[in-house]
C-alpha cells in the first residue's frame, strides 16, 4: 500500500505503510514516522504524538488543535469520511462523520481511498479494544492503580507473557515508570548520581538523561524511590536526596530545580524520600515535611511557592498525595508521618486530621477515594480506616466509618473496585468489603508485593521476584499465570504498570516490557 508524505522540504517521499506500529502510538512508514491518532473517544479527544484534536463524539464539530503549551492552532486536515471520500477542510460547521484524521501533508491517491477507509475502520475497532490512556504518573491517570485497557490476555502462557525488550543499565531504585506519547520516564542511578531517564517505548533506547545530584543509599537499597510525573510539555521528578526538578519533556533540559528539604526545612525520612509529585492545575504538590510546610504547593511553571500548609508541620512519610472534590471544595488527601490529613487545595489550609491509621514507622500506601469516602491503610501492626467526609461549619471534617486490621498494607498499594478493596495485607493478598471492612478472601498468591488493575485482572509483583496474574473478583482468588524474574539482589518493590497493551516490570536497574495483548 503506497502513499506519499510531504516531509517539510516541499517534496514527496514514497513510503510503504506498516499497520502493526499503532501499538507504539505512531504509524511508521519505510522512510518516515507519522504521528497519528490514539482514538481516545471516551475523553472526547483524538490524541496525536504532539497534538490533541478536540472532537464531539463521532462528529467533527468546533474543531481545535492544541499543541503542548496550551495554544490552540487551526489548520486544514485531511479527513477520511464515512462515504469513502477524503476531504481537506477548515470548516468547523461540518456535520459529517469522521472515521480517520491525518496530519496535513499526508496524501493518498484515489485508488487507495477504499483500502484506507477499511484500514481506518479496522484500526478504530482495534483501538477501542487496545488503546486507553497513557500512564503519566504514579498509579496511573487517576492515581488509583487502575488502567482502562481492554483486550488483554486472560491467561498467561507457561513461563509468562512474551518479553518485547529489556534495558539493564538504569541503576538502582524502586520507582516505577511513567508513560506518555511513546516515551517512558523513570528514575535510576548513573555514575553515582540520581538520574532521570527518558526512553523510547518502542525499543527501550535511552533518549536523554538528567542528573539530580549524588544518589543516597540505605541498608534497604539505594537510589530514587519515586515515579516521575508527566504534564503537558514538562516532566517533574523528585529524587531520594530531596532534589526536585522540572524538565522539558522532549529535550530533558532543566526548567527549574531546587532541594525541597533545604528550602522548607524538612528532614529526609529514614528510608529516604519516596513521594511522587502531584500536579493540580497550575500547581505542583510535594511534601517537604518542614515547619508549617508539611505539604506545599508550587507554581509548576516557575517553581515559586504558592502556599505552605500553615499549622501543619508533620514530617514527611513515604506516601504520595491525591486530589478529590467534596461539597464544592477541592482537597488534597495525604498521609504524613503522623496522620491521614485533608487540606484545602486552594490555599493549603488543613481541614481534617485522623491519627489512628498512622503508624510511627512508615506510612506508605496512597489513599483511595470514592465520593465522600476515603480509605487509608498502613502496616506495622496497624490496619485500615474508612473515613467519611462531611461538612463541618465552613470547612470539612471526617468521621470514622470503621477501623479494621484485615488490611495492613505496607507499600504495595490497594485497588478499589466495585465496592471491594484488593491489596496485600502484610504478605497475604486480601479482598475486603469497602463498606464494612469485613474480609472476603485471602491468599498467599505471589507473596508480599504490589499490584495494578487492568481488564478484569490484578497484575501482581511479589517482592521475591514473582510476577502473577489473578482474576479481580470478590468470589475468590483465581490465578491466571505467573513467572519469575531474575533476582537483582534487592526486593522487587517497583509497582507493575500496564499501558498500551504492554506490561512494564522494573526491578532495580532492569526494565522489561512484556506483550500482554490478546491475539
Amino acid at each position: 500500500m503506497g502513499v506519499s508524505y510531504r516531509d517539510g522540504c516541499k517534496r514527496n517521499v514514497p513510503v510503504s505503510a506498516v499497520m502493526g506500529v499503532w501499538q507504539a502510538g505512531t504509524l511508521t512508514f519505510r522512510n518516515v514516522t507519522v504521528p497519528v491518532a490514539k482514538w481516545v473517544w471516551q475523553a472526547g479527544t483524538l490524541t496525536f504524538r504532539n497534538v490533541t484534536v478536540s472532537v464531539a463524539k463521532w462528529v467533527w464539530q468546533a474543531r481545535t488543535l492544541t499543541f503542548r503549551g496550551g495554544q490552540p492552532l487551526r489548520q486544514p486536515l485531511l479527513f477520511a469520511l464515512e462515504d469513502g471520500s477524503f476531504e481537506g477542510s477548515d470548516d468547523p460547521r461540518s456535520d459529517r462523520t469522521v472515521l480517520s484524521i491525518f496530519p496535513e501533508g499526508l496524501f493518498m491517491s484515489a485508488n487507495l481511498r477504499r483500502s484506507l477507509i477499511l484500514l481506518s475502520s479496522l484500526l478504530l475497532i482495534a483501538s477501542q479494544t487496545i488503546w486507553a490512556e497513557d500512564w503519566p504518573q504514579w498509579r496511573g491517570p487517576l492515581r488509583d492503580g487502575k488502567s482502562t485497557e481492554t483486550g488483554l490476555l486472560t491467561q498467561w502462557p507457561e513461563g509468562g507473557p512474551k518479553p518485547v525488550w529489556e534495558v539493564s543499565d538504569l541503576g538502582s531504585g524502586y520507582g516505577t515508570v511513567a508513560i506518555r506519547d511513546g516515551r517512558i520516564f523513570l528514575l535510576g542511578v548513573k555514575e553515582g548520581d540520581s538520574t532521570l531517564f527518558s526512553l523510547d517505548a518502542a525499543d527501550g533506547k535511552i533518549l536523554w538523561t538528567l542528573t539530580l545530584g549524588r544518589s543516597l543509599s540505605h541498608e534497604r537499597g539505594g537510589g530514587p524511590r519515586s515515579t516521575p510525573t508527566l504534564d503537558e510539555d514538562r516532566v517533574y521528578a523528585l529524587a531520594e536526596n530531596g532534589n526536585l526538578v522540572c524538565a522539558d519533556f522532549e529535550s530533558g533540559q532543566t526548567v527549574w530545580q531546587f532541594n525541597i528539604l533545604d528550602k522548607f526545612g524538612g528532614r529526609n525520612p529514614k528510608w529516604l524520600i519516596s513521594e511522587s509529585p502531584l500536579v493540580d492545575g497550575d500547581r505542583l504538590i510535594v511534601s517537604p515535611g518542614g515547619p508549617d510546610a508539611a505539604i506545599v504547593a508550587l507554581n509548576k511553571t516557575t517553581g515559586d511557592v504558592v502556599w505552605m500548609s500553615r499549622g501543619l508541620s508533620d514530617s514527611a512519610s513515604y506516601s504520595s498525595s491525591i486530589i478529590t472534590d467534596f461539597n464544592g471544595t477541592r482537597l488534597i488527601l495525604a498521609f504524613t508521618a503522623k496522620a491521614a490529613v485533608g487540606l484545602r487545595a486552594s490555599d493549603g489550609m488543613p481541614l481534617w486530621r485522623y491519627e489512628p491509621v498512622a503508624n510511627r514507622t512508615a506510612n506508605v500506601a496512597t489513599p483511595v477515594v470514592e465520593g465522600d469516602r476515603v480509605f487509608f491503610s498502613s502496616a506495622y501492626r496497624t490496619g485500615a480506616a474508612l473515613l467519611r467526609m462531611l461538612p463541618d461549619g465552613d470547612g470539612i471534617g471526617v468521621e470514622e466509618v470503621y477501623f479494621t486490621r484485615e488490611m495492613q498494607n505496607h507499600h504495595g498499594g490497594v485497588i478499589l473496585l466495585d465496592g471491594h478493596i484488593y491489596g496485600f495485607s502484610n504478605s497475604i493478598l486480601s479482598c475486603i468489603n469497602l463498606a464494612t471492612g469485613e474480609l472476603v478472601w485471602r491468599d498467599r498468591s505471589v507473596g508480599k508485593g504490589s499490584l495494578t488493575y487492568a481488564d478484569g485482572h490484578l497484575y501482581l509483583m511479589g517482592e521475591d521476584n514473582v510476577v502473577g496474574l489473578a482474576l479481580a473478583s470478590p468470589k475468590g482468588y483465581e490465578e491466571k499465570g505467573r513467572f519469575e524474574i531474575e533476582d537483582q539482589g534487592w526486593p522487587s518493590w517497583a509497582h507493575p504498570v500496564v499501558s498500551g497493551g504492554r506490561l512494564y516490570i522494573r526491578n532495580q536497574g532492569v526494565l522489561t516490557r512484556y506483550d500482554v495483548l490478546a491475539p
